[in-house]
């Protein structure tokens, strides 16, 4: 899970990810495309939100999407079309290409990007909690279905 500075919208789905999918069998982490916030926790209105709904992301830690998420991950989530794209330059084959996806594709919605919520009030958080859990029922409900079979 990718968004900017990886204290919104990529700790939020990581979170979210992880409450719906066993986790001894599914690594879930989340990055930012900068490196602003390295080592800190996520915004505490991310914090906040997560928390009103059961989940618990206030022990993780900041940090900055490495070419080594590559070869770490099977599939990489972008919040928006921005950090997408900054994923995407790092590629330098068509497999990790073919890993990164824009979140909200996963989900059959008018719009395809998280938005920023930083900027705005506690429903900004709120709304972006909403849209994650869906796309992350989806996710799950996929890795779930893969794993039976």
């Amino acid at each position: 899970m990718v968004c900017l500075g990886n204290i919104c919208r990529s700790p939020l789905a990581e979170g979210i990810l992880k409450s719906k999918v066993s986790t001894n069998t599914i690594l879930v982490d989340s990055a930012g495309t900068a490196g602003y916030h390295i080592g800190n926790s996520p915004d505490i209105r991310s914090i906040a939100v997560a928390k009103k709904y059961g989940i618990d992301i206030s022990k993780q830690v900041c940090r900055k999407f490495s070419k080594k998420d590559f070869s770490d991950f099977d599939i990489i989530y972008a919040m928006d079309k921005s950090n997408y794209t900054n994923i995407i330059a790092k590629t330098t084959n068509k497999e990790e290409l073919n890993k990164v996806k824009l979140l909200l594709n996963e989900i059959d919605l008018k719009i395809n990007e998280v938005p920023d919520p930083y900027y705005g009030g506690d429903q900004g958080f709120e709304d972006v909690y909403n849209l994650i859990d869906k796309a992350c029922t989806v996710i799950a409900n996929k890795l779930t279905i893969s794993k039976d079979q």
